[in-house]
């Protein structure tokens, strides 16, 4: 009976130490598309909004509510700034200023939509996507361009933050 017990022990610790590990999924989904006839990029970004207001709160040096009941439009500014400070889009050579529009929560992750005006023609796009990683270095951000019916995507990481696109 001891030896039962002593297995079943070393047999849970196992367990435990292996396969009921948890570990968290660190990702932002971002989606670019152009739309020539408005003469527009539009943007959707898709980030956890958990891990968006853990980010927030180590940069900011307070507590935010980002998705909830006691969210403030104090909160909203932080959001623009953050993003305007690790998101940013430079057209044909030209750093643009990406306009915030609204966001909702799903679930658990904040959508946002941005857009960037007066767009006529794209020769290059260059990207840089640094959000979250200030704050968690797993963090990854796919990021999906539709421009001109080419379809292109990049994973920028920690150690990989920046990327061109020429058409």
């Amino acid at each position: 009976m001891k030896k039962t017990i002593v297995y079943f022990f070393f047999g849970l610790l196992f367990l435990s130490l292996t396969s009921f590990g948890f570990h968290k999924f660190y990702m932002g989904i971002y989606q670019v598309d152009y739309a020539p006839d408005k003469k527009m990029l539009q943007i959707t970004s898709r980030i956890f909004v958990d891990d968006l207001n853990h980010a927030l709160e180590k940069k900011y040096n307070k507590k935010l509510y980002l998705g909830t009941d006691k969210e403030s439009s104090e909160e909203l500014i932080l959001l623009k700034k953050y993003m305007a400070e690790k998101f940013s889009l430079s057209i044909n050579g030209q750093l643009k200023s990406i306009n915030f529009l609204s966001k909702e929560l799903d679930g658990d992750v904040m959508v946002c939509y941005w857009n960037i005006k007066d767009v006529s023609k794209i020769k290059s796009i260059e990207v840089y996507n640094a959000v979250l990683v200030d704050w968690n270095s797993e963090q990854q951000n796919i990021t999906h361009f539709k421009v001109n019916n080419a379809k292109n995507s990049f994973l920028f990481t920690n150690s990989s933050t920046r990327e061109v696109l020429k058409y």
